[in-house]
């Protein structure tokens, strides 16, 4: 139980997920840094729909900034929720030589 601006919740509070890095490493491939601290790659070949069809284009999907804790492209105008990449991505391991 939880309580938010005078609301009684009767569930758990869960902090809300969000981005706090992203780095492209290959094309439509991306490295994310969760605010759980968690490193996960993302494929954004996912990513279907003619909202998204301008990240085909190279420069424009490395050319993106993180929003209140979402990725965003083309100032705002395409985003995509941290909750979705989180759930389409995998774990990455970190390889120490």
């Amino acid at each position: 139980m939880f309580e938010v601006n005078g609301i009684v919740y009767a569930n758990e509070f869960k902090e809300s997920l969000k981005l706090t890095d992203a780095r492209v490493t290959d094309r439509l491939m991306m490295l994310l840094t969760f605010s759980t601290g968690e490193k996960r790659v993302f494929d954004a070949t996912v990513l279907t729909g003619s909202a998204f069809e301008p990240l085909k284009n190279e420069s424009i999907f490395e050319n993106f900034k993180i929003v209140h804790g979402a990725l965003t492209w083309m100032d705002e105008e395409i985003d995509c929720a941290p909750e979705y990449m989180y759930e389409h991505s995998y774990a990455y391991e970190e390889m120490y030589v």
